[in-house]
């Protein structure tokens, strides 16, 4: 009989990483399959959360001030990269002398700068306020579409400008607003792992009941500026410091 032809070490050691990149191909096959489901602790905490913030927060409403779906629409556009607050100083002027889509749509470029200047960004605001009325104009006979496409079809409307227009404004659960307080909350609340706002609304999508993102989104919001601050978090103070797994860190 033949005596059987010895291995090489090399060819051990490619039969080892073989052997190894199956396993992993076969872990990953088992994550995929359970992709479109969160781990239950991941879940569990969600839940924990939602209550806490409910009973902390029962009457949050939208810090932008605003009387129409319009000027809300506006006044989001123009709290990128500035405070509310300083929004909230500067729109009564701004729907003083142009109070709807039409107006604005026409509005000189350079006194739209001048009136919104100190929200910063202010030409780009300022052209994409402009562009964004004619459009509503042009396509919507002057009123606000009620879909999130159509919204993000707006010049300067993102995802979650449409969010929060369409959630605040028309009580529509299109998705879950991620500005800055809800990205690190959210992380240091254990609800992702992620640091980009899109795949961290797929997460938070994912384990909250739609009939609470709107709600959800406005008490991180106020919990981030209260409490769960970006330097010097009030961890003393908040009510879910039993169950929080970033007590004091920075994020």
């Amino acid at each position: 009989m033949a005596t059987p032809k010895r291995k090489s070490p090399a060819a051990d050691r490619r039969a080892a990483v073989k052997g190894s990149a199956a396993v992993k191909t076969k872990r990953g096959k088992r994550s995929v399959s359970a992709a479109g489901k969160p781990p239950a602790d991941r879940q569990a905490q969600a839940d924990r959360v939602v209550a806490h913030l409910r009973a902390d927060y029962p009457d949050v409403t939208c810090a932008l001030e605003n009387e129409t779906p319009f000027e809300l629409l506006i006044a989001t556009i123009l709290s990128a990269q500035c405070t509310d607050a300083r929004v909230n100083m500067v729109t009564p002027e701004l729907f003083r002398r142009w109070p709807d889509a039409e107006a604005l749509a026409t509005a000189p470029i350079n006194a739209l700068e001048k009136v919104i200047q100190s929200t910063g960004f202010f030409r780009n605001k300022a052209k994409n306020i402009k562009a964004a009325s004619q459009a509503i104009v042009e396509r919507h006979d002057g009123e606000l579409p009620h879909d999130i496409d159509a919204m993000i079809a707006l010049p300067g409307v993102g995802r979650k400008t449409a969010n929060v227009v369409l959630g605040t404004a028309f009580g529509l659960a299109t998705g879950v607003v991620v500005d800055t307080h809800v990205t690190r909350l959210s992380k240091r609340l254990g609800l992702t792992e992620h640091t980009d706002a899109t795949k961290i609304e797929k997460d938070l999508m994912q384990v909250l009941p739609q009939k609470e993102w709107v709600d959800f989104s406005h008490r991180m919001i106020h919990h981030g500026r209260q409490i769960c601050t970006a330097r010097k978090p009030k961890c003393e103070q908040c009510s879910m410091n039993k169950f929080c797994p970033k007590i004091g860190v920075e994020i």
